[in-house]
């Protein structure tokens, strides 16, 4: 029994040498903080935590955890944040106003992650546990205004966007439309040439079935002219032939040598 009490003052002990050692680590993570060096006061309150961890007792430490959480907050390390808030709202250790202070960091720190949604949420949630923080109540309006003027501006985008897209395709109809007539208007043209030219070949066709001649071209002889030409050579042909019959007809006086 003696022994027992020994050993029972040995544990009370230690509990409260780590449990000052805790509280040692908590102040000088709150000096620190006061001094805006936030990364070495997160240090200090995790040492906090892990020495409230090894030693458990009934209840969780509150103020290191939640000073961690304020620390990773004021880092703009938001996501890390929002784990140590949601640890303690959820808790079913803490009271009510421990609570509604971990839903307003938490919907603090989902806010300034551009994450207007889930921050209204926590904040509504941290007035159902303490309905008298005006502070909270007053994050919860400017949060639904953000979100309403966020919901705004992507609806007056998708508008523009709309409005750009059927801008973009009227253009682009206009062109084919006009592309369309440019291309009707060349075969219509080409149809026109190919008919004038079937009807000069027509009409050609028929002057020369009813015995007329087309127009010569340039630098090419008419039937006519080349019929003059021929009747011409035909002409000089037949007075060189009659020449030619003439002097044989004629002869010539051929002395004939007497034979002795």
């Amino acid at each position: 029994m003696k022994y027992l009490v020994i050993i029972s003052l040995f544990l009370l002990q230690g509990t409260l040498l780590f449990a000052q050692q805790g509280k040692r680590y908590i102040k000088k993570g709150n000096d620190l903080y006061k001094q805006q060096n936030f990364a070495e006061a997160e240090a200090n309150y995790r040492k906090s935590v892990m020495q409230k961890n090894q030693n458990p007792q009934k209840g969780q430490n509150v103020e290191g955890n939640f000073n961690l959480g304020d620390a990773l907050y004021k880092q703009k390390k938001f996501a890390d944040a929002r784990e140590q808030f949601t640890q303690i709202a959820g808790s079913p250790e803490h009271s009510k106003e421990v609570k509604a202070q971990a839903y307003h960091n938490l919907g603090n720190s989902f806010v300034n992650d551009k994450k207007l949604e889930e921050g209204i949420a926590a904040y509504k949630k941290a007035l159902m546990n303490n309905p008298k923080d005006e502070e909270t109540r007053y994050n919860l309006a400017y949060a639904q205004e953000m979100l309403k003027k966020q919901q705004q501006q992507k609806k007056d985008n998708k508008d523009k966007n709309k409005d750009q897209q059927n801008k973009d395709n009227k253009d682009n109809k206009d062109k084919k439309d006009q592309d369309k007539k440019d291309q009707d208007k060349k075969d219509q043209d080409k149809k026109d040439q190919n008919k004038d030219n079937k009807d000069q070949q027509n009409k050609d066709s028929n002057k020369k079935d009813q015995g007329q001649e087309p127009k010569p071209q340039p630098g090419t002889l008419s039937k006519e002219d080349a019929q003059r030409m021929l009747d011409a050579m035909n002409n000089n042909e037949k007075q060189t032939q009659d020449k030619l019959k003439n002097k044989k007809f004629k002869g010539e006086k051929v002395r004939v040598a007497k034979d002795w």
